[in-house]
Protein backbone atom coordinates (compact mmCIF):
# COMPACT_ATOMS: atom_id res chain seq x y z
CA UNK A 1 0.00 0.00 0.00
CA UNK A 2 1.47 3.43 -0.92
CA UNK A 3 2.46 6.00 1.68
CA UNK A 4 -0.40 8.24 0.51
CA UNK A 5 -3.78 6.75 -0.47
CA UNK A 6 -5.82 9.34 -2.40
CA UNK A 7 -9.33 10.21 -1.23
CA UNK A 8 -10.51 11.47 -4.64
CA UNK A 9 -12.74 8.47 -5.33
CA UNK A 10 -14.80 9.13 -2.20
CA UNK A 11 -14.66 12.92 -1.76
CA UNK A 12 -17.48 15.18 -2.85
CA UNK A 13 -20.46 12.83 -2.53
CA UNK A 14 -22.48 11.35 0.29
CA UNK A 15 -25.99 10.23 1.14
CA UNK A 16 -28.68 11.59 -1.20
CA UNK A 17 -30.26 14.70 0.27
CA UNK A 18 -27.47 15.30 2.79
CA UNK A 19 -27.14 18.81 4.18
CA UNK A 20 -24.51 19.78 6.81
CA UNK A 21 -27.21 20.83 9.29
CA UNK A 22 -28.38 17.20 9.46
CA UNK A 23 -25.22 16.49 11.46
CA UNK A 24 -25.68 19.35 13.93
CA UNK A 25 -24.75 17.97 17.36
CA UNK A 26 -22.40 18.85 20.25
CA UNK A 27 -18.69 18.22 19.73
CA UNK A 28 -15.53 19.22 21.56
CA UNK A 29 -12.45 19.04 19.32
CA UNK A 30 -13.59 18.19 15.80
CA UNK A 31 -16.96 17.56 14.18
CA UNK A 32 -17.59 14.49 11.96
CA UNK A 33 -18.31 15.03 8.26
CA UNK A 34 -17.90 13.40 4.84
CA UNK A 35 -14.28 13.13 3.73
CA UNK A 36 -12.80 15.91 1.60
CA UNK A 37 -9.69 16.29 -0.51
CA UNK A 38 -8.12 18.46 2.18
CA UNK A 39 -8.20 15.45 4.54
CA UNK A 40 -5.62 13.64 2.42
CA UNK A 41 -2.76 15.16 4.42
CA UNK A 42 -3.90 13.22 7.52
CA UNK A 43 -4.09 9.51 8.32
CA UNK A 44 -7.57 7.93 8.28
CA UNK A 45 -8.09 4.25 9.11
CA UNK A 46 -11.18 2.19 8.38
CA UNK A 47 -12.84 1.48 11.72
CA UNK A 48 -13.19 -2.29 11.95
CA UNK A 49 -16.06 -2.15 14.44
CA UNK A 50 -18.65 -1.42 11.72
CA UNK A 51 -18.26 -3.75 8.73
CA UNK A 52 -21.74 -2.81 7.46
CA UNK A 53 -21.26 0.93 7.77
CA UNK A 54 -23.98 3.29 8.96
CA UNK A 55 -27.43 4.19 7.74
CA UNK A 56 -28.36 7.87 8.25
CA UNK A 57 -29.92 7.21 11.66
CA UNK A 58 -26.93 5.06 12.59
CA UNK A 59 -24.69 8.11 12.10
CA UNK A 60 -25.75 9.02 15.65
CA UNK A 61 -22.88 6.77 16.78
CA UNK A 62 -20.29 9.09 15.22
CA UNK A 63 -21.99 12.13 16.73
CA UNK A 64 -22.64 10.75 20.21
CA UNK A 65 -19.55 8.58 20.61
CA UNK A 66 -16.64 9.83 18.51
CA UNK A 67 -17.37 13.56 18.47
CA UNK A 68 -18.84 13.75 21.96
CA UNK A 69 -17.92 10.67 24.02
CA UNK A 70 -14.23 10.36 23.15
CA UNK A 71 -13.56 14.06 22.88
CA UNK A 72 -15.33 14.96 26.13
CA UNK A 73 -13.49 12.25 28.07
CA UNK A 74 -10.14 13.15 26.51
CA UNK A 75 -10.70 16.76 27.54
CA UNK A 76 -11.89 16.07 31.08
CA UNK A 77 -9.28 13.49 32.16
CA UNK A 78 -7.37 14.83 30.15
CA UNK A 79 -5.32 12.76 27.70
CA UNK A 80 -1.99 14.59 27.24
CA UNK A 81 -1.35 13.72 23.55
CA UNK A 82 -4.86 13.55 22.10
CA UNK A 83 -8.31 15.08 22.05
CA UNK A 84 -10.19 11.91 21.20
CA UNK A 85 -11.24 10.51 17.84
CA UNK A 86 -11.93 12.46 14.65
CA UNK A 87 -14.33 10.91 12.12
CA UNK A 88 -14.84 11.10 8.38
CA UNK A 89 -17.53 9.34 6.37
CA UNK A 90 -16.41 7.46 3.29
CA UNK A 91 -19.58 6.31 1.63
CA UNK A 92 -21.47 4.75 4.53
CA UNK A 93 -18.30 3.68 6.32
CA UNK A 94 -16.45 5.53 9.02
CA UNK A 95 -12.74 6.28 8.88
CA UNK A 96 -11.14 7.70 11.98
CA UNK A 97 -8.00 9.42 13.17
CA UNK A 98 -6.65 10.94 16.33
CA UNK A 99 -7.45 14.55 17.12
CA UNK A 100 -3.95 15.56 18.25
CA UNK A 101 -2.86 18.17 20.75
CA UNK A 102 -0.66 20.51 18.73
CA UNK A 103 0.91 22.63 21.45
CA UNK A 104 3.81 21.59 23.68
CA UNK A 105 2.49 23.94 26.36
CA UNK A 106 -0.94 22.31 26.25
CA UNK A 107 0.57 18.83 26.45
CA UNK A 108 2.43 19.86 29.60
CA UNK A 109 -0.70 21.48 31.01
CA UNK A 110 -2.69 18.31 30.36
CA UNK A 111 0.03 16.17 31.97
CA UNK A 112 -0.23 18.21 35.15
CA UNK A 113 -4.00 17.78 35.20
CA UNK A 114 -4.01 14.02 34.61
CA UNK A 115 -1.41 13.57 37.37
CA UNK A 116 -3.93 15.12 39.78
CA UNK A 117 -7.09 13.53 38.38
CA UNK A 118 -6.02 9.95 37.73
CA UNK A 119 -5.26 8.87 41.34
CA UNK A 120 -8.65 10.16 42.50
CA UNK A 121 -10.43 8.15 39.82
CA UNK A 122 -8.44 4.97 40.41
CA UNK A 123 -9.00 5.13 44.16
CA UNK A 124 -12.76 5.13 43.60
CA UNK A 125 -13.00 2.99 40.46
CA UNK A 126 -15.20 0.20 41.83
CA UNK A 127 -17.63 2.68 43.36
CA UNK A 128 -17.72 4.81 40.20
CA UNK A 129 -18.34 1.85 37.88
CA UNK A 130 -21.02 0.46 40.20
CA UNK A 131 -22.83 3.80 40.11
CA UNK A 132 -22.57 3.97 36.32
CA UNK A 133 -23.95 0.45 35.97
CA UNK A 134 -26.98 1.43 38.05
CA UNK A 135 -27.47 4.49 35.84
CA UNK A 136 -27.19 2.44 32.65
CA UNK A 137 -29.45 -0.34 33.91
CA UNK A 138 -32.13 2.15 34.93
CA UNK A 139 -32.18 3.58 31.42
CA UNK A 140 -32.10 0.20 29.72
CA UNK A 141 -34.96 -1.10 31.86
CA UNK A 142 -37.09 1.88 30.87
CA UNK A 143 -36.44 1.84 27.14
CA UNK A 144 -36.52 -1.94 26.71
CA UNK A 145 -39.83 -2.32 28.53
CA UNK A 146 -41.57 0.65 26.88
CA UNK A 147 -44.92 -0.31 25.33
CA UNK A 148 -45.62 1.54 22.09
CA UNK A 149 -49.22 0.32 21.82
CA UNK A 150 -51.42 3.25 20.88
CA UNK A 151 -48.54 5.73 20.88
CA UNK A 152 -48.88 8.76 18.63
CA UNK A 153 -45.99 9.93 16.43
CA UNK A 154 -45.43 12.78 18.90
CA UNK A 155 -45.15 10.33 21.82
CA UNK A 156 -42.75 8.19 19.81
CA UNK A 157 -40.78 11.35 19.06
CA UNK A 158 -40.43 11.97 22.79
CA UNK A 159 -39.22 8.39 23.23
CA UNK A 160 -36.64 8.92 20.47
CA UNK A 161 -35.52 12.20 22.04
CA UNK A 162 -35.02 10.48 25.40
CA UNK A 163 -33.35 7.45 23.80
CA UNK A 164 -30.94 9.78 22.01
CA UNK A 165 -30.01 11.49 25.28
CA UNK A 166 -29.48 8.09 26.91
CA UNK A 167 -27.34 6.98 23.95
CA UNK A 168 -25.12 10.05 24.29
CA UNK A 169 -24.82 9.57 28.04
CA UNK A 170 -23.89 5.90 27.62
CA UNK A 171 -20.95 6.85 25.41
CA UNK A 172 -19.91 9.58 27.85
CA UNK A 173 -19.71 6.89 30.53
CA UNK A 174 -17.86 4.54 28.18
CA UNK A 175 -14.90 6.84 27.64
CA UNK A 176 -15.04 8.47 31.07
CA UNK A 177 -14.09 5.02 32.37
CA UNK A 178 -12.02 3.75 29.45
CA UNK A 179 -9.38 6.47 29.21
CA UNK A 180 -8.26 6.34 32.88
CA UNK A 181 -8.08 2.54 32.79
CA UNK A 182 -5.96 2.72 29.66
CA UNK A 183 -3.73 5.36 31.19
CA UNK A 184 -2.84 3.28 34.25
CA UNK A 185 -2.45 0.13 32.15
CA UNK A 186 0.01 1.93 29.89
CA UNK A 187 2.09 2.96 32.90
CA UNK A 188 2.51 -0.71 33.82
CA UNK A 189 3.06 -1.63 30.17
CA UNK A 190 5.82 0.99 29.89
CA UNK A 191 7.54 -0.19 33.07
CA UNK A 192 7.57 -3.78 31.82
CA UNK A 193 8.92 -2.69 28.42
CA UNK A 194 11.75 -0.81 30.13
CA UNK A 195 12.57 -3.99 32.06
CA UNK A 196 12.84 -5.94 28.80
CA UNK A 197 9.68 -8.02 29.25
CA UNK A 198 7.69 -9.34 26.28
CA UNK A 199 4.82 -6.83 25.85
CA UNK A 200 2.41 -9.62 24.89
CA UNK A 201 2.66 -11.00 28.44
CA UNK A 202 1.48 -7.83 30.22
CA UNK A 203 -2.18 -8.30 29.31
CA UNK A 204 -2.06 -11.83 30.75
CA UNK A 205 -1.73 -10.32 34.25
CA UNK A 206 -5.44 -9.50 34.25
CA UNK A 207 -7.18 -12.51 32.76
CA UNK A 208 -9.34 -15.05 34.57
CA UNK A 209 -11.94 -12.66 36.02
CA UNK A 210 -15.58 -13.28 35.14
CA UNK A 211 -17.63 -10.72 33.17
CA UNK A 212 -21.22 -10.32 32.02
CA UNK A 213 -20.22 -11.40 28.52
CA UNK A 214 -18.78 -14.68 29.82
CA UNK A 215 -21.96 -15.16 31.85
CA UNK A 216 -23.91 -14.90 28.60
CA UNK A 217 -21.72 -17.56 27.01
CA UNK A 218 -22.22 -19.96 29.91
CA UNK A 219 -25.97 -19.39 29.78
CA UNK A 220 -25.93 -20.37 26.09
CA UNK A 221 -24.05 -23.55 26.95
CA UNK A 222 -26.61 -24.33 29.64
CA UNK A 223 -29.17 -24.29 26.83
CA UNK A 224 -26.95 -26.67 24.83
CA UNK A 225 -26.83 -29.15 27.71
CA UNK A 226 -30.59 -28.77 28.19
CA UNK A 227 -31.21 -29.51 24.50
CA UNK A 228 -29.11 -32.68 24.74
CA UNK A 229 -30.92 -33.79 27.87
CA UNK A 230 -34.25 -33.35 26.07
CA UNK A 231 -33.01 -35.28 23.00
CA UNK A 232 -33.31 -32.35 20.55
CA UNK A 233 -30.06 -32.78 18.58
CA UNK A 234 -31.94 -34.20 15.60
CA UNK A 235 -34.39 -31.30 15.43
CA UNK A 236 -31.55 -28.78 15.38
CA UNK A 237 -29.48 -30.75 12.86
CA UNK A 238 -32.33 -31.18 10.37
CA UNK A 239 -33.26 -27.49 10.16
CA UNK A 240 -31.46 -24.65 8.38
CA UNK A 241 -30.23 -21.91 10.71
CA UNK A 242 -33.05 -19.60 9.67
CA UNK A 243 -35.62 -22.30 10.36
CA UNK A 244 -34.48 -23.68 13.75
CA UNK A 245 -37.14 -21.89 15.78
CA UNK A 246 -39.96 -22.97 13.45
CA UNK A 247 -38.70 -26.55 13.52
CA UNK A 248 -38.66 -26.56 17.33
CA UNK A 249 -42.14 -25.04 17.52
CA UNK A 250 -43.45 -27.60 15.04
CA UNK A 251 -41.86 -30.51 16.93
CA UNK A 252 -43.70 -29.65 20.16
CA UNK A 253 -43.22 -31.72 23.32
CA UNK A 254 -39.70 -31.43 24.69
CA UNK A 255 -38.90 -28.86 22.00
CA UNK A 256 -41.62 -26.57 23.37
CA UNK A 257 -40.20 -26.97 26.86
CA UNK A 258 -36.77 -25.99 25.55
CA UNK A 259 -38.17 -22.97 23.68
CA UNK A 260 -39.64 -21.70 26.94
CA UNK A 261 -36.17 -21.89 28.49
CA UNK A 262 -34.72 -20.14 25.43
CA UNK A 263 -37.25 -17.31 25.63
CA UNK A 264 -36.38 -16.84 29.30
CA UNK A 265 -32.73 -16.62 28.24
CA UNK A 266 -33.58 -13.94 25.68
CA UNK A 267 -35.37 -11.82 28.28
CA UNK A 268 -32.10 -11.54 30.18
CA UNK A 269 -29.42 -11.80 27.50
CA UNK A 270 -31.28 -11.09 24.25
CA UNK A 271 -30.93 -7.31 24.27
CA UNK A 272 -27.71 -7.41 22.27
CA UNK A 273 -26.90 -7.05 18.61
CA UNK A 274 -24.41 -8.91 16.46
CA UNK A 275 -22.32 -5.77 16.20
CA UNK A 276 -21.37 -2.72 18.23
CA UNK A 277 -23.76 0.24 18.10
CA UNK A 278 -25.21 -0.75 14.72
CA UNK A 279 -28.82 0.43 14.58
CA UNK A 280 -29.45 -1.64 11.44
CA UNK A 281 -28.81 -4.92 13.26
CA UNK A 282 -31.70 -6.64 15.02
CA UNK A 283 -31.03 -7.70 18.62
CA UNK A 284 -31.37 -11.36 19.51
CA UNK A 285 -34.74 -10.74 21.15
CA UNK A 286 -36.05 -9.43 17.83
CA UNK A 287 -34.37 -12.02 15.60
CA UNK A 288 -32.94 -15.10 17.40
CA UNK A 289 -31.46 -16.70 14.26
CA UNK A 290 -27.86 -16.12 15.39
CA UNK A 291 -28.00 -17.59 18.92
CA UNK A 292 -30.06 -20.54 17.67
CA UNK A 293 -27.58 -21.12 14.84
CA UNK A 294 -24.67 -21.00 17.25
CA UNK A 295 -26.38 -23.39 19.66
CA UNK A 296 -26.90 -25.70 16.69
CA UNK A 297 -23.14 -25.58 16.01
CA UNK A 298 -22.35 -26.28 19.67
CA UNK A 299 -24.59 -29.35 19.58
CA UNK A 300 -22.51 -30.75 16.70
CA UNK A 301 -19.25 -30.62 18.68
CA UNK A 302 -17.77 -33.87 19.94
CA UNK A 303 -16.74 -32.27 23.23
CA UNK A 304 -18.45 -29.30 24.88
CA UNK A 305 -16.40 -26.31 25.87
CA UNK A 306 -15.19 -26.70 29.45
CA UNK A 307 -15.49 -23.25 31.02
CA UNK A 308 -14.06 -24.31 34.36
CA UNK A 309 -11.01 -25.88 32.75
CA UNK A 310 -10.41 -22.85 30.52
CA UNK A 311 -10.81 -20.47 33.47
CA UNK A 312 -8.41 -22.47 35.61
CA UNK A 313 -5.85 -22.51 32.78
CA UNK A 314 -6.20 -18.75 32.31
CA UNK A 315 -5.57 -18.18 36.01
CA UNK A 316 -2.49 -20.43 35.99
CA UNK A 317 -1.14 -18.59 32.93
CA UNK A 318 -1.85 -15.26 34.65
CA UNK A 319 -0.06 -16.19 37.86
CA UNK A 320 2.88 -17.70 35.97
CA UNK A 321 3.26 -14.52 33.89
CA UNK A 322 3.17 -12.34 37.01
CA UNK A 323 5.77 -14.49 38.79
CA UNK A 324 8.03 -14.36 35.74
CA UNK A 325 7.68 -10.57 35.55
CA UNK A 326 8.54 -10.15 39.21
CA UNK A 327 11.61 -12.33 38.78
CA UNK A 328 12.78 -10.15 35.90
CA UNK A 329 12.42 -6.88 37.82
CA UNK A 330 15.37 -5.26 39.53
CA UNK A 331 15.20 -4.52 43.25
CA UNK A 332 14.67 -0.85 42.40
CA UNK A 333 11.73 -1.40 40.01
CA UNK A 334 9.97 -4.27 41.81
CA UNK A 335 8.11 -2.05 44.34
CA UNK A 336 6.79 0.15 41.52
CA UNK A 337 5.77 -2.94 39.55
CA UNK A 338 3.86 -4.35 42.52
CA UNK A 339 2.11 -1.03 43.13
CA UNK A 340 1.04 -0.61 39.49
CA UNK A 341 -0.01 -4.26 39.27
CA UNK A 342 -2.22 -3.93 42.36
CA UNK A 343 -3.92 -0.82 40.96
CA UNK A 344 -4.49 -2.47 37.58
CA UNK A 345 -5.91 -5.61 39.16
CA UNK A 346 -8.67 -3.50 40.71
CA UNK A 347 -9.07 -1.02 37.85
CA UNK A 348 -8.87 -3.98 35.47
CA UNK A 349 -9.23 -2.87 31.86
CA UNK A 350 -9.34 -6.40 30.43
CA UNK A 351 -12.30 -7.30 32.67
CA UNK A 352 -14.07 -3.96 32.27
CA UNK A 353 -13.69 -4.07 28.50
CA UNK A 354 -15.88 -7.17 28.43
CA UNK A 355 -18.22 -6.18 31.25
CA UNK A 356 -19.17 -2.76 29.90
CA UNK A 357 -20.09 -4.15 26.49
CA UNK A 358 -23.09 -5.85 28.06
CA UNK A 359 -24.53 -2.46 29.00
CA UNK A 360 -23.23 -0.07 26.33
CA UNK A 361 -21.67 -1.29 23.10
CA UNK A 362 -24.10 -4.09 22.28
CA UNK A 363 -27.18 -2.56 23.85
CA UNK A 364 -27.36 1.24 24.10
CA UNK A 365 -28.39 1.67 20.45
CA UNK A 366 -31.29 -0.81 20.64
CA UNK A 367 -33.72 1.77 22.15
CA UNK A 368 -33.14 4.04 19.15
CA UNK A 369 -33.89 1.14 16.83
CA UNK A 370 -37.11 0.35 18.72
CA UNK A 371 -38.23 3.97 18.49
CA UNK A 372 -37.53 4.13 14.75
CA UNK A 373 -39.46 0.91 14.14
CA UNK A 374 -42.40 2.24 16.15
CA UNK A 375 -42.34 5.46 14.13
CA UNK A 376 -42.25 3.50 10.86
CA UNK A 377 -45.39 1.64 11.94
CA UNK A 378 -47.17 4.80 13.16
CA UNK A 379 -46.65 6.71 9.90
CA UNK A 380 -47.47 3.75 7.63
CA UNK A 381 -43.98 3.31 6.17
CA UNK A 382 -43.51 0.47 3.71
CA UNK A 383 -40.95 -1.41 5.82
CA UNK A 384 -40.31 -1.62 9.54
CA UNK A 385 -36.83 -0.12 9.17
CA UNK A 386 -37.57 2.66 6.68
CA UNK A 387 -36.96 5.40 9.22
CA UNK A 388 -33.43 4.12 9.78
CA UNK A 389 -32.70 5.79 6.45
CA UNK A 390 -33.68 9.20 7.76
CA UNK A 391 -31.30 11.41 9.64
CA UNK A 392 -32.32 12.04 13.24
CA UNK A 393 -33.57 15.63 12.62
CA UNK A 394 -35.75 14.37 9.75
CA UNK A 395 -37.32 11.66 11.91
CA UNK A 396 -38.04 14.21 14.63
CA UNK A 397 -39.72 16.49 12.06
CA UNK A 398 -42.00 13.64 11.02
CA UNK A 399 -42.79 12.80 14.64
CA UNK A 400 -43.68 16.44 15.28
CA UNK A 401 -45.91 16.59 12.20
CA UNK A 402 -43.69 19.14 10.46
CA UNK A 403 -43.13 16.77 7.55
CA UNK A 404 -44.98 13.73 6.24
CA UNK A 405 -43.60 10.35 5.29
CA UNK A 406 -44.65 11.07 1.72
CA UNK A 407 -42.17 13.95 1.67
CA UNK A 408 -39.23 11.62 2.43
CA UNK A 409 -40.24 8.17 1.17
CA UNK A 410 -38.34 8.29 -2.13
CA UNK A 411 -35.30 9.86 -0.48
CA UNK A 412 -35.19 7.10 2.14
CA UNK A 413 -35.34 4.46 -0.60
CA UNK A 414 -32.47 6.10 -2.50
CA UNK A 415 -30.44 6.11 0.70
CA UNK A 416 -31.20 2.43 1.29
CA UNK A 417 -29.77 1.64 -2.14
CA UNK A 418 -26.69 3.76 -1.39
CA UNK A 419 -26.24 1.91 1.90
CA UNK A 420 -26.60 -1.52 0.29
CA UNK A 421 -24.00 -0.61 -2.35
CA UNK A 422 -21.41 0.27 0.27
CA UNK A 423 -22.13 -2.86 2.31
CA UNK A 424 -21.36 -4.86 -0.83
CA UNK A 425 -18.07 -3.15 -1.66
CA UNK A 426 -16.75 -2.91 1.91
CA UNK A 427 -14.41 -5.96 1.65
CA UNK A 428 -12.48 -4.28 -1.17
CA UNK A 429 -12.25 -0.76 0.26
CA UNK A 430 -8.81 0.51 1.37
CA UNK A 431 -7.88 -0.08 5.00
CA UNK A 432 -6.58 3.49 5.19
CA UNK A 433 -6.86 6.77 3.34
CA UNK A 434 -4.62 9.82 3.35
CA UNK A 435 -1.04 9.90 4.58
CA UNK A 436 0.43 6.97 6.49
CA UNK A 437 2.16 8.13 9.69
CA UNK A 438 5.28 6.74 11.31
CA UNK A 439 3.33 6.33 14.57
CA UNK A 440 0.22 7.40 16.45
CA UNK A 441 0.04 8.58 20.06
CA UNK A 442 -3.58 8.09 21.10
CA UNK A 443 -3.69 5.11 23.54
CA UNK A 444 -7.03 3.92 22.16
CA UNK A 445 -5.54 3.66 18.68
CA UNK A 446 -2.52 1.80 20.00
CA UNK A 447 -4.00 -0.71 22.44
CA UNK A 448 -7.57 -1.09 21.12
CA UNK A 449 -7.08 -0.62 17.39
CA UNK A 450 -3.64 -2.23 17.48
CA UNK A 451 -1.66 0.47 15.69
CA UNK A 452 1.75 -0.76 16.72
CA UNK A 453 4.56 -0.82 14.17
CA UNK A 454 3.46 -4.19 12.75
CA UNK A 455 0.07 -2.75 11.75
CA UNK A 456 1.70 -0.14 9.52
CA UNK A 457 4.21 -2.67 8.22
CA UNK A 458 1.32 -4.93 7.27
CA UNK A 459 -0.36 -2.17 5.26
CA UNK A 460 2.81 -1.89 3.17
CA UNK A 461 3.04 -5.62 2.29
CA UNK A 462 2.78 -6.66 -1.33
CA UNK A 463 0.04 -9.00 -2.53
CA UNK A 464 2.56 -11.84 -2.91
CA UNK A 465 3.35 -11.93 0.82
CA UNK A 466 2.54 -15.26 2.49
CA UNK A 467 3.74 -14.44 6.02
CA UNK A 468 1.81 -11.75 7.86
CA UNK A 469 2.98 -10.29 11.16
CA UNK A 470 0.89 -8.84 13.96
CA UNK A 471 0.61 -8.62 17.71
CA UNK A 472 1.04 -11.95 19.54
CA UNK A 473 -2.25 -11.80 21.42
CA UNK A 474 -2.69 -15.38 22.69
CA UNK A 475 0.02 -18.03 22.74
CA UNK A 476 0.05 -21.33 20.86
CA UNK A 477 0.32 -22.58 17.30
CA UNK A 478 -2.41 -24.11 15.15
CA UNK A 479 -3.04 -24.96 11.52
CA UNK A 480 -6.48 -24.98 10.00
CA UNK A 481 -8.81 -23.89 7.22
CA UNK A 482 -9.57 -20.18 7.15
CA UNK A 483 -13.07 -18.77 7.33
CA UNK A 484 -13.05 -15.08 6.40
CA UNK A 485 -16.02 -13.26 7.89
CA UNK A 486 -16.93 -9.65 7.24
CA UNK A 487 -19.56 -9.44 9.94
CA UNK A 488 -20.96 -11.22 12.96
CA UNK A 489 -24.20 -12.04 11.16
CA UNK A 490 -22.26 -14.88 9.50
CA UNK A 491 -21.05 -16.44 12.75
CA UNK A 492 -23.17 -19.54 12.45
CA UNK A 493 -21.32 -20.40 9.22
CA UNK A 494 -18.22 -21.26 11.27
CA UNK A 495 -17.28 -24.94 11.45
CA UNK A 496 -15.50 -26.46 14.48
CA UNK A 497 -11.71 -26.07 14.21
CA UNK A 498 -11.71 -23.39 11.54
CA UNK A 499 -9.46 -20.32 11.76
CA UNK A 500 -11.57 -17.19 12.10
CA UNK A 501 -10.19 -14.35 9.96
CA UNK A 502 -11.92 -10.98 10.28
CA UNK A 503 -11.38 -7.25 10.59
CA UNK A 504 -11.89 -7.59 14.34
CA UNK A 505 -14.26 -9.20 16.82
CA UNK A 506 -16.52 -7.63 19.40
CA UNK A 507 -18.26 -9.20 22.40
CA UNK A 508 -21.12 -10.57 20.34
CA UNK A 509 -18.56 -12.86 18.65
CA UNK A 510 -17.53 -14.49 21.93
CA UNK A 511 -19.57 -17.71 21.66
CA UNK A 512 -17.70 -18.58 18.45
CA UNK A 513 -14.43 -18.88 20.38
CA UNK A 514 -15.69 -22.15 21.82
CA UNK A 515 -15.47 -23.84 18.40
CA UNK A 516 -12.73 -22.09 16.39
CA UNK A 517 -9.15 -23.31 16.27
CA UNK A 518 -7.55 -19.87 16.10
CA UNK A 519 -8.22 -16.21 15.36
CA UNK A 520 -6.61 -13.60 13.08
CA UNK A 521 -7.69 -9.95 12.97
CA UNK A 522 -6.78 -6.99 10.78
CA UNK A 523 -6.96 -4.66 13.77
CA UNK A 524 -6.59 -4.86 17.51
CA UNK A 525 -3.95 -4.72 20.22
CA UNK A 526 -3.31 -6.33 23.57
CA UNK A 527 -6.59 -5.07 25.02
CA UNK A 528 -8.85 -5.67 22.07
CA UNK A 529 -11.75 -8.09 22.40
CA UNK A 530 -10.23 -10.89 20.30
CA UNK A 531 -7.02 -10.81 22.34
CA UNK A 532 -8.82 -10.92 25.69
CA UNK A 533 -11.25 -13.68 24.77
CA UNK A 534 -8.66 -15.82 22.97
CA UNK A 535 -6.61 -15.91 26.16
CA UNK A 536 -9.69 -16.85 28.20
CA UNK A 537 -10.58 -19.64 25.77
CA UNK A 538 -6.97 -20.76 25.30
CA UNK A 539 -6.74 -20.48 21.50
CA UNK A 540 -3.89 -18.98 19.41
CA UNK A 541 -4.59 -15.44 18.22
CA UNK A 542 -2.76 -12.77 16.23
CA UNK A 543 -4.25 -9.27 15.93
CA UNK A 544 -3.22 -6.01 14.29
CA UNK A 545 -2.16 -7.80 11.09
CA UNK A 546 -3.53 -4.97 8.94
CA UNK A 547 -4.45 -6.85 5.76
CA UNK A 548 -5.49 -10.36 6.80
CA UNK A 549 -8.96 -10.13 5.24
CA UNK A 550 -7.41 -8.90 1.98
CA UNK A 551 -4.67 -11.55 1.76
CA UNK A 552 -6.44 -14.63 3.14
CA UNK A 553 -9.42 -16.28 1.44
CA UNK A 554 -11.99 -18.65 2.87
CA UNK A 555 -10.69 -22.18 2.30
CA UNK A 556 -7.00 -21.25 2.52
CA UNK A 557 -4.97 -23.37 4.91
CA UNK A 558 -3.14 -21.14 7.38
CA UNK A 559 -0.87 -21.45 10.38
CA UNK A 560 -1.45 -19.12 13.31
CA UNK A 561 1.45 -18.68 15.71
CA UNK A 562 0.08 -16.71 18.63
CA UNK A 563 3.42 -16.89 20.43
CA UNK A 564 5.49 -15.25 17.68
CA UNK A 565 2.68 -13.14 16.23
CA UNK A 566 2.83 -14.57 12.69
CA UNK A 567 0.24 -15.90 10.27
CA UNK A 568 1.46 -18.08 7.39
CA UNK A 569 -0.68 -18.75 4.33
CA UNK A 570 0.09 -22.36 3.43
CA UNK A 571 -2.08 -22.62 0.32
CA UNK A 572 -5.61 -23.03 -0.94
Amino acid sequence: MPEVVPVDEYAGEWYPGYRPELLDAPWVAERPRPIEKADESRFWFMDFHWPRGFSPMGILYALDCAAWGTQTAAQNLPLPPGKGLASRFVGTHIYESEAPVGSEWEIGFRVSRIERNLPKFLGSFEEIWSERVMELQYGLDHFESYDFSGSSPAEIGQYLFDARNFHRRAWEIHFEIMYPLLAIYLQLYGLCAQAGLDPSNVSKFFQGRDSRIMQTDRAMWDLVHRAKALGLEGVFASAPNEGVRDALAKAGGNASIWLTDFDDFLKVYGWRTEGIADINLAPWIEDPTSPLGQIKNFLSMDEPHDFEKASAAAIVERDTAIDAARSAMSAETLPQFNELLAINQVANFAWWNEDHNYYIDLRATVPLRRGCQALSAAIGADRHDDTLFLFYPEAMEIAAGQKSWADLRSLAEARRQYYDHYVEIRPNMPKMLGTMPDRVDDPVLIEIFGMHHHYFEGLKLGEEATVLTGFAASAGKVQGVARVLHGATELYDLEPGEILVCEATSPNWTPAFAIIGGCVCDGGGSLTHAAIVSREYGIPCVVGVGVATLRIKTGDRVEVDGTKGTVTILGG
